[in-house]
């Protein structure tokens, strides 16, 4: 946390306008509140959100946004795989008149191949399978103006594919590539149950296509199934058919019931984001916020 200020300060000293630093806790366990609260009170222009517990990254993303109070929002990671010396540039591109400028990941120092290539499948998935166009191997890492930032607070859903929100609302966009680089310390929490999770978030929140499927397979097994019982019937008239057929009977009937349980489990993923949904809660709760007691000019 003090390398990541430290640098965040370093480019907040290059931006000609005022600066607001925004670090949201998202239940830490590890000494990180403490360390920003002892930021707060050295530099004026740190303000510290206090999650009551740990609510996942697109809702503590959804939190800082709705405390953002500046003309253009940079969300980072605190990691620094992503470099904030890519923010002057973000900047620029947004004076220029774009509302999103999103960093394209070129490279992925030190991650696995297995991180890298389901993220490249997943990047790929999500965007011939979503009725929107979400940038391939783009992270949460960007620039927002500050009428993108307002349409994202208007989306309230439980369930949130934060890139997705960032592409559904619109608005001009431009990427700006990088590199990005190996953590500076600690280890991720994110385990591939947790990615999966994650994906299937994706998967739901930004297309219909998983329930179409189920149908057409569905549609089709029927008609396979309607087909292959008038051959059953014409050939016991015509033929005769002397074998039991149990064997074709358990295949039969287990690929009929596998399908079943699969197009039910696709259709209560959606149900249950429908229940999650209809309960109303909030997105999250204020343990504690700290404002930037003030933002100086830079």
């Amino acid at each position: 946390m003090p390398e990541f200020y430290r640098r965040m300060a370093d480019v907040a000293r290059g931006v000609d306008g005022r600066v607001e630093l925004i670090f949201v806790d998202d239940g830490s366990i590890d000494g990180s509140l403490q360390i920003l609260h002892d930021l707060s009170v050295v530099d004026p222009r740190v303000a510290v959100l206090e999650l009551s517990r740990n609510f996942g990254k697109e809702i503590a993303m959804t939190a800082g946004l709705d405390h953002a109070r500046g003309d253009a929002v940079v969300v980072i990671d605190a990691d620094l795989q992503d470099p904030p010396e890519l923010i002057p540039e973000m900047i620029s591109h947004w004076r220029d008149g774009y509302d999103v400028v999103y960093a394209k990941r070129t490279a992925r120092v030190g991650e696995s191949f297995l991180k890298k290539s389901t993220a490249y499948l997943f990047y790929r998935v999500i965007g011939s399978l979503s009725r929107v166009s979400i940038p391939r191997d783009t992270g949460d890492y960007r620039l927002l103006s500050r009428r993108a930032v307002d349409a994202v607070i208007e989306l309230r859903e439980q369930h949130r594919f934060m890139k997705g929100l960032f592409a559904w609302i619109g608005f001009a966009q431009k990427e700006v590539p990088y590199e990005r680089q190996i953590r500076h310390d600690g280890t991720t929490k994110w385990n591939m149950r947790s990615l999966w999770n994650f994906a299937m978030e994706g998967i739901t929140s930004f297309t219909i296509l998983p329930l179409k499927i189920a149908s057409y397979i569905g549609f089709l097994t029927a008609v396979g199934a309607f087909i292959f019982g008038l051959f059953m019937i014409l050939d016991t008239l015509l033929f005769g058919n002397p074998v039991q057929g149990y064997p074709s009977l358990m295949v039969v009937m287990l690929f009929l019931g596998g399908v079943q349980l699969m197009a039910i489990g696709v259709i209560g993923e959606y149900l249950g984001r429908m229940f999650d949904e209809t309960k109303g809660r909030p997105l999250y709760l204020l343990k504690d916020y700290r404002p930037a007691k003030s933002i100086p000019e830079e």
